[in-house]
């Protein structure tokens, strides 16, 4: 599938067909359908009838396996689905055995005679062993395979695997288009969604993790301690990573920030007049030490500290923070 903001993305593809790269890099915000436009891609390379602008023709035999989930000519690597039971909260990466794998089927025969593809999401998600196996086979990659990463930070591959893959970066939706999906697909307070989601409307966010944002919001906007406190536990006992939580306050305060500025909130639009309130009641200063505070934990929030006591650190920062009086 193709989003309507994508589109000309496709049809520059189309014009270039036949200057195919062995490996793509499509990189890009996070919700604007890039795992779904490298399936799309990945099945159109494997269609044996294709259709106007190389677009996939939906009823050959590789184009059925492909719905299927079967083709035997097509591989994609993800993180492991199931949870780590020992820690789950830890990050779930692409693991060396994984990659290896997929360097065997790289050097296999093609099954229905075409190319071999491989499909890895989110590539920034291979550890570093794994990345280094994958950089092998890119410097020397097999006649007919084709690579395709998607990544929603490349700054986080390898300057190496980079070098070796063609970079395609597909661009945001505008507002107008952004909305008019949502509305299409019925969603809910769309606008806030929106704008929370940084203007990209493909989220995919559990009723427990909105209504646990919406608690947290509402104690940020007016903080008690034994209500930060409370917050803290019941955020532990549903098990969710550091890094949802520093997400949700980095967002927050940026919206402080820019409130500081007399400028309109981006993250919270619903929650501007309480924004406006805690920027009127602390300095820049302060601020940006705990937003400096953020970014030394940011690299931690998949690791296994003790979230609740991370969080009780952080409520008593943002308490003081809220309290300094300009």
């Amino acid at each position: 599938m193709i989003y309507p903001w994508l589109q000309s993305i496709w049809q520059h593809i189309d014009q270039h067909w036949q200057q195919q790269p062995h490996a793509w890099l499509i990189h890009g915000h996070s919700g604007i359908g890039k795992r779904a436009f490298a399936e799309h891609l990945a099945q159109a390379l494997l269609c044996e009838h294709s259709l106007a602008e190389h677009q996939p023709c939906g009823q050959c035999p590789s184009c059925h396996l492909f719905t299927q989930q079967s083709h035997p000519d097509f591989l994609m690597l993800t993180p492991p689905l199931a949870e780590d039971e020992a820690n789950p909260r830890a990050r779930q990466q692409i693991k060396v055995e994984s990659v290896r794998a997929a360097l065997a089927f790289a050097h296999l025969s093609s099954h229905r005679g075409g190319r071999r593809v491989i499909l890895i999401y989110p590539a920034e998600s291979m550890n570093t062993q794994a990345a280094n196996a994958l950089l092998k086979i890119l410097e020397e990659p097999p006649a007919d395979v084709m690579f395709i990463l998607v990544s929603h930070n490349k700054d986080r591959l390898l300057p190496t695997i980079k070098s070796r893959c063609r970079q395609l970066a597909l661009p945001m939706p505008s507002h107008e288009q952004a909305m008019a999906y949502l509305q299409q697909q019925a969603v809910p307070d769309a606008d806030n969604q929106l704008a929370f989601h940084g203007g990209a409307p493909l989220f995919d966010e559990s009723a427990d993790d909105a209504a646990l944002r919406e608690n947290l919001l509402t104690i940020l906007a007016k903080p008690g301690l034994i209500a930060c406190m409370d917050y803290a536990a019941q955020f532990d006992r549903q098990k969710k990573p550091l890094a949802l939580f520093l997400n949700w306050l980095h967002k927050w305060l940026l919206d402080v920030a820019l409130a500081q500025r007399s400028m309109p909130t981006v993250y919270y639009p619903a929650w501007h007049t309480a924004i406006d309130t805690v920027a009127e009641r602390t300095t820049s200063l302060a601020l940006f030490a705990l937003v400096q505070k953020l970014a030394t934990i940011a690299p931690y929030g998949y690791h296994t500290l003790n979230v609740k006591m991370q969080l009780e650190d952080l409520f008593i920062a943002y308490v003081q923070f809220w309290q300094n009086k300009a």
